[in-house]
């Protein structure tokens, strides 16, 4: 399988087409975010997409693809720009602030769907970037 699965996934996310990202997954999807539990399924996913759709404006930019010869495992680099909406959680307060991150993700993908997201970035870096 070619890198266009994952340029797909992140095309949506740039446009915040949820629905889009979400047909790319199975159903049993499981989601490893940076900091906290594992989410399930794509209903979790859904409502994970929805409260980062609420709180964030984030585009990836120059994301860079390495891909697993067999087709079934891939890593992406990228920078993550954004905007804090909204104030999430026991986060700072937010106020529209910008921040830039390095971000690694990890996908496994069964059938030409992802069964796996895990998300990798430095929650000390965007916090001293909000504050």
């Amino acid at each position: 399988m070619t890198g266009q699965l994952w340029q797909s996934y992140y095309a949506a996310f740039n446009r915040g087409d949820s629905g889009a990202m979400l047909n790319l997954l199975t159903d049993d999807v499981v989601h490893e975010p940076s900091q906290g539990a594992v989410r399930r399924g794509k209903a979790a996913f859904a409502e994970f997409l929805d409260h980062m759709n609420r709180c964030y404006k984030e585009e990836v930019i120059d994301p860079v693809f390495l891909l697993s010869s067999a087709g079934d495992r891939a890593a992406v680099e990228f920078m993550l720009e954004g905007r804090y909406l909204q104030s999430d959680a026991d986060l700072p307060p937010a106020s529209g602030q910008r921040y830039r991150l390095r971000i690694g993700a990890f996908f496994e993908v069964h059938n030409h769907k992802i069964t796996r997201v895990s998300n990798h970035y430095n929650l000390a870096d965007w916090i001293a970037q909000v504050q």
